[in-house]
């Protein structure tokens, strides 16, 4: 038992040495630095936009010691992620553990660098979740919760798996006294967004709903018994130059269901703007059909 337990603590500290050469230390704020992954070799740092709280001065630490400027390349507070650039190159990046590979109950490690060291924590996969709407209004796809204890410093950092491949990113902004990790699907494309727009851009119709239930008979024919109901429209905004009208009923946008808010959000993510969204409505009792061009909301 004792041969075991030594082979299991010597893999679990190559795994650390290993994949801690990919994890940087991040001073963006006046307390405790905390933790960034390196996301690119050609030196994109990944970590959490709550520990950013300055675009200017912020200081990356390396694994070798050395110290580099860094720059703001975006930030998203809905989702609690931010991605800097470092002039620097970097060689042996884990690889990224696809969502679909992860179960309940695997080991896992989170790292974080607060200081100049590495520091780590085990834990299993406790929970995953996928298709969640943050308190701040960002979507994941996919997240996981773990019982690994995270501690200051951490948030930024990554989960490794006990292959030594990353797992997802550590933060503890996204719900109150609750750690949870951001994994590969959804850190892939929110990354993409802030590279390419310093931002995560979100479609916008520029209408207020709220839920109601559906008349019986047309909730028999179609299947559901809520839809959204358009309280109000904005002006200048696409729904305002489109034919929808306050008290129309969203029924369904393309093959989607709209039963409640979330279900309509899902589908204004940053790949419909500009486009042509189809949506099934009720208006005066009968089921019609209407276009609205998505626009864009800042932020």
């Amino acid at each position: 038992m004792s041969e075991v337990l030594e082979t299991l603590s010597g893999g679990l500290a190559d795994v650390v040495d290993c994949a801690s050469k990919a994890v940087v230390r991040v001073e963006g704020r006046r307390r405790l630095a905390a933790t960034g992954i390196v996301w690119s070799e050609d030196g994109l740092i990944l970590t959490a936009n709550h520990v950013v709280k300055r675009e200017s001065g912020l200081i990356v630490g390396l694994a070798s010691g050395e110290q580099k400027p860094a720059e703001v390349v975006g930030m998203d507070p809905t989702t609690d992620l931010a991605v800097l650039r470092v002039k620097s190159n970097f060689d042996g990046i884990p690889a990224w553990v696809a969502d679909d590979d992860l179960r309940v109950g695997h080991i896992v490690l989170a790292l974080g660098r607060p200081g100049a060291s590495i520091q780590a924590t085990l834990g299993v996969v406790s929970a995953l979740g996928s298709h969640w709407r943050t308190p701040a209004g960002g979507e994941l796809t996919h997240y996981l919760q773990t019982d690994v204890v995270m501690y200051p410093g951490f948030s930024g950092g990554p989960l490794v798996s006990a292959a030594g491949d990353f797992i997802g990113l550590n933060t503890s902004a996204l719900v109150r006294g609750v750690s949870l990790t951001v994994s590969t699907s959804s850190l892939k494309s929110i990354a993409q967004e802030l590279i390419d727009h310093g931002q995560v851009r979100r479609g916008y119709l520029g209408i207020n709903l709220q839920i109601v239930r559906l008349p019986d008979g047309i909730s028999a024919e179609l299947g559901q018994k809520t839809g959204l109901l358009i309280a109000g429209i904005e002006g200048d905004s696409p729904a305002s130059q489109s034919d929808l009208f306050q008290g129309d009923i969203l029924i369904s946008a393309g093959d989607a269901q709209l039963r409640h808010m979330d279900d309509l959000f899902i589908q204004l993510n940053g790949d419909r703007i500009g486009t042509q969204l189809p949506l099934t409505i009720v208006r005066a009792g009968e089921v019609k059909k209407v276009e609205v061009r998505v626009g864009t909301r800042e932020g």
